[in-house]
């Protein structure tokens, strides 16, 4: 396994879980969102703004399917499961790894949806927007782990157990 991807809502601690996994294991790191900002050279907010709901979905599709890293954990944005093409090219340089949570533990930690750069439709709420992305993060996921109730070590002790990795000598 050469990459450890991990998926899941906004909120699920895929960015703080990816960094300490990342340093626990000896891999680099690779926020997807800040790629894409790097990339388009604005923020996501701005870019969703900018480009809509589907343009924003296109220009994430194109980040992550050009991915192109080695021993590496990539936090990926909560709507990168829309994109099949760059979903597929993840599950062909790594591991996927849905990081689960219920709708509660979801709708408590995002008090500031808009400003995260969330994709939200016209007149979706949070409800809807987890229930239609549970079903693709389950479908895209070679792994689903539950970490409601979890800190993010326990997230992370989680994660290096579920992906059989051993701590690398420092």
């Amino acid at each position: 396994m050469s990459n450890v991807v991990l998926i899941g809502m906004p909120g699920a601690g895929k960015s703080t879980a990816g960094v300490i996994l990342a340093k626990v294991i000896g891999y680099r790191f690779l926020d997807a969102d800040l790629l894409i900002q790097q990339q388009e050279n604005a923020l996501l907010k701005d870019i969703i703004e900018e480009e809509g709901t589907n343009g924003f979905i296109e220009i994430e599709n194109r980040v992550n399917a050009s991915i192109d890293v080695d021993e590496s954990v990539i936090a990926t944005g909560g709507s990168v499961v829309y994109g099949d093409e760059a979903m597929q090219h993840l599950k062909e340089i790594g591991k996927v790894v849905y990081l689960k949570l219920s709708y509660e533990t979801i709708s408590a930690r995002l008090s500031n949806i808009k400003g995260r750069g969330v994709v939200l439709k016209d007149g979706q709420t949070l409800k809807d927007l987890y229930d239609e992305r549970r079903v693709l993060y389950e479908k895209y996921a070679d792994i689903i782990l539950d970490v409601d109730g979890q800190d993010i070590e326990e997230t992370v002790e989680k994660l290096a157990k579920a992906l059989d990795i051993s701590k690398k000598r420092m």
